[in-house]
């Protein structure tokens, strides 16, 4: 199993999102990223070497956006929001 590290704006990220879903993520979705990392979509262009991992939760489409540093086994977090405008806001994160 992978160890989990965060960008520090993901405190903000989860403050957006209803506390029963951040809630979820924490004890369901986080936990099967770190069991299987690679099962993530790898990205293109600007965004490459970042991995997203997506899941819903009810009817509402969630993302991750995290990097793998497999010789320290450790995935590092840098975004979870809803699926719209992710991207975007993940590319004026990382600027």
């Amino acid at each position: 199993m992978f160890k989990d590290l965060y960008h520090p704006a993901v405190k903000k990220d989860l403050k957006k999102i209803t506390r029963s879903s951040m809630n979820d993520i924490k004890e369901k979705w986080i936990p099967k990223l770190l069991l299987k990392p690679f099962d993530g979509e790898e990205l293109t262009g600007p965004l490459i070497g970042i991995r997203s991992y997506h899941f819903k939760i009810g009817k509402v489409q969630y993302r991750i956006a995290y990097t793998i540093n497999e010789n320290e086994h450790m995935i590092k977090i840098l975004m979870i929001a809803k699926r719209e405008s992710f991207y975007q806001l993940l590319k004026r994160r990382l600027t």
